[in-house]
């Protein structure tokens, strides 16, 4: 070992060092030994993630091969045993098993020791998550590959015990199946990636203004007709696949089968019908269920955007207590989230109804009528035995009953507020919302923040200011992935999902389980390093560190410290060439560079230079007049969106021209949001002139915008044509071209 032979060198240096006397030689060398030894015992040490509480190493090893095999006496545990010897590819019985699970009561929730002795492996747990958790652990004490093909070949386990709990008993994550459809067996592949992390809960999001995913026997049009969008839908579509009949929903059966699948690997499945608002998809199937007047609807082309439930409608709570009833029915979890975020409350107040209920019970705002229409939805899950789990918003006013449990999502400052009060489950945007970007040039939404798996690794609740009264009621974290942007990027494949939640999920795993006094964030980095095995035989899309890229002497340079393969661009050639050593270069702004190992990669990275861009002064017109509060000029002025008056029609236009011609390697021009393809030209196409008044045609839209690479001249304009009517909405947001200059 490298640690032996710098023992044997230090002491030769040492014996020819005349100078150091033998009493002084005696101790460092003493010294030299405990720290070689404390080296060969961290190099010893297995890489478990989540860091377990205790381990504790003894002498020997026991061998696992394909001829071992898994097994309890326990009835209780039976689904787990099949549960092993399904993942480590290996056999069960009763008696005698290599590797035996047991119960301990004398261990409490989700504890478990897991002992390995040259005679064989024993995990105990304080109940079935204790002894999954330790099945988990197990795992990880084994070679990376067993992810991916099980045990394939002999190997030993060094004989050990560890002793192991969590710090939360909520480790949760929320899944975003409505904005973006993913079937059954997506979502159960998602199930095993978060099992393989001690995460226990997955709350599903599936109702929206978007679809409605889950089969109600009582009404069968809501999944349906409401799991679908756009081509012949009435539902309209967004954010992606405008052009086609997209989407699905889950069957009660195929349901069941999810909350089985999960149940097995100690993760409860809680259902998120989110109400009254983000009702827009069931108003569109079910218009009955909207406030008592007429909406403006000339800016949408005839499409009522209203997404409210109308407090005051009886034959509303009616309808909500059939489908409510069925849900209570398939779901076993105790809470059912029934939303309460983000009401727009101005369709109650312009509403007779609505404002005729606030009098007569002596309501004096909008969030009264809201602490209503949730008290109704309480009562109902109550007939069924079950218990509210809302959004932040649903408690202003007080009035829920303390058996609601409370996702806190807008703020600290909210989670902390809720946490006085009530049961909550710790998840603000800022640090748990992982659609958010990890860095500003990378995919995602920017609202709540940017950021990677750092800020979720160094959140503690003192640090977040919880006082202990507040950490008392804090039943856990939960990170979430909403899935807007997803839609538009090849949603067929799992890798924008992995790429936005890994390995800012493994860091939540750990921040989850482990004390904040226990935790190191160098030594978790290393660890996850060495866990990227895993993640590459699990076949995760992880999102690496951008590699370090600097410049001197004319030489440039890109360093990793993952492991992974580095590869360069240079403009204007869009080939990955492997990067072998510093590059020569005059130019090196010509540069941008990515690393990859398995499916992972990282995101660009380059010197400062190659991404700067330049703001030409340019105006817009249009076929379409704009909005006051967002008019052309503050789009013009760049870093805003500017909004048009209405939807498009067909044959609606905008056109850039700039005062004078620009020259340039790239420029992008985009309608809708941002982040998103919201608010934009469904489709369309581009041209550009050079001259300002001949036109030549270079495109179509996608997703909303248009690229144009290296022109041959210098632009003078483009203009982009829509050649779809509306999109779901009131306006049209137009976004200042983005453009890069030459090199």
């Amino acid at each position: 070992m490298w640690y032996y032979s710098l023992y044997l060198s230090l002491c030769s240096y040492l014996i020819g060092a005349r100078t150091i006397s033998i009493i002084r030689m005696k101790k460092f060398l003493l010294s030299i030994v405990i720290i070689m030894a404390h080296v060969a015992l961290k190099a010893h040490e297995p890489n478990v993630i989540p860091t377990p509480c205790s381990v504790v190493y003894n002498d020997g090893s026991y061998t696992l091969s394909t001829r071992s095999t898994v097994g309890t006496e326990c009835e209780e545990l039976k689904p787990l045993v099949d549960y092993a010897s399904q993942e480590f590819g290996i056999g069960k019985v009763c008696n005698n098993a290599n590797i035996s699970i047991f119960i301990d009561e004398s261990l409490s929730f989700e504890e478990y020791r897991l002992n390995v002795t040259e005679e064989g492996i024993s995990i105990y747990g304080g109940d079935y998550g204790g002894a999954f958790n330790g099945v988990v652990t197990l795992m990880q004490l084994m070679p990376a590959e067993v992810y991916e093909k099980g045990i394939t070949s002999s190997f030993t386990i060094p004989c050990c015990e560890i002793v192991d709990r969590p710090r939360f008993e909520h480790r949760g994550f929320m899944l975003d199946v409505c904005r973006t459809w993913m079937d059954k067996e997506a979502v159960m592949e998602f199930i095993d990636l978060l099992a393989y992390h001690k995460i226990n809960s997955l709350r599903l999001h599936l109702t929206d203004d978007e679809a409605w995913r889950i089969e109600i026997k009582s009404h069968p049009e809501l999944a349906e007709v409401g799991g679908y969008r756009g081509g012949d839908s009435p539902i309209w579509p967004r954010y992606g696949k405008w052009n086609e009949r997209w989407g699905g929903y889950y069957t009660q059966v195929e349901m069941s089968e999810i909350i089985d699948y999960a149940s097995v690997r100690n993760i409860e499945v809680i259902p998120e019908i989110d109400l009254p608002g983000h009702s827009l998809c069931m108003a569109t199937m079910h218009p009955e269920i909207l406030c008592n007047y007429t909406p403006r609807t000339s800016a949408s082309f005839g499409y009522d955007t209203r997404s409210a439930f109308c407090a005051s409608k009886e034959e509303n709570y009616e309808f909500l207590a059939e489908i409510l009833g069925e849900i209570c029915e398939l779901f076993p979890s105790e809470y059912i989230h029934i939303g309460g975020d983000e009401v727009d409350m101005s369709q109650w107040l312009r509403c007779p109804d609505c404002k005729a209920l606030m009098a007569n019970n002596n309501m004096t705002n909008a969030s009264e009528l809201q602490q209503y229409f949730m008290l109704r939805l309480s009562d109902i899950l109550a007939l069924h035995g079950k218990k509210p789990a809302v959004w932040n918003e649903a408690i202003d006013g007080g009035s829920l009953s303390h058996d609601t449990r409370v996702y806190g999502w807008e703020s600290v400052k909210e989670c902390r507020q809720s946490a006085a009060r009530y049961k909550t489950v710790v998840m603000p945007g800022q640090y748990f919302y992982f659609d958010m970007k990890q860095s500003s040039r990378e995919p995602g939404h920017d609202w709540a923040a940017i950021f990677d798996w750092t800020k979720v690794y160094n959140v503690t609740l003192p640090s977040l200011g919880f006082t202990a009264t507040e950490s008392v009621n804090v039943i856990g974290l939960e990170g979430s992935f909403f899935s807007e942007a997803y839609a538009s990027r090849n949603p067929e494949s799992a890798d924008y999902l992995h790429y936005q939640t890994f390995p800012r999920i493994v860091a939540l795993a750990e921040v989850a389980w482990v004390n904040d006094n226990e935790r190191n964030e160098l030594d978790f980095y290393k660890r996850m390093v060495a866990h990227y095995d895993r993640l590459d035989a699990m076949g995760v899309a992880y999102r690496l560190m951008p590699p370090k890229v600097t410049y001197a002497n004319g030489l440039l340079t890109a360093t990793t410290d993952d492991g992974s393969g580095i590869f360069y661009r240079r403009e204007p050639m869009g080939i990955d060439m492997l990067y072998t050593g510093p590059i020569a270069t005059d130019n090196p702004a010509e540069y941008s560079f990515v690393s990859h190992r398995g499916s992972a990669r990282s995101p660009e990275v380059a010197i400062a230079a190659h991404f700067k861009t330049i703001t030409p002064a340019f105006n817009i017109t249009s076929s379409m007049t704009d909005r006051e509060q967002f008019s052309f000029d503050k789009a013009e002025r760049y870093g805003r969106i500017a909004r048009t008056s209405s939807a498009a029609d067909d044959g609606d236009w905008v056109m850039f021209t700039f005062d004078s011609p620009v020259s340039c390697r790239r420029m992008k021009v985009a309608t809708g949001n941002f982040q998103l393809p919201r608010y934009t030209f469904e489709n369309g196409y581009v041209e550009v002139s050079y001259d300002g008044s001949m036109f030549e045609r270079v495109g179509e839209l996608d997703c909303g915008m248009y690229y144009i690479e290296y022109p041959a001249r210098p632009i003078k304009a483009v203009r982009i044509t829509c050649t779809s009517r509306g999109n779901g909405a009131e306006w049209v947001s137009i976004q200042p071209p983005t453009i890069w200059p030459k090199l």
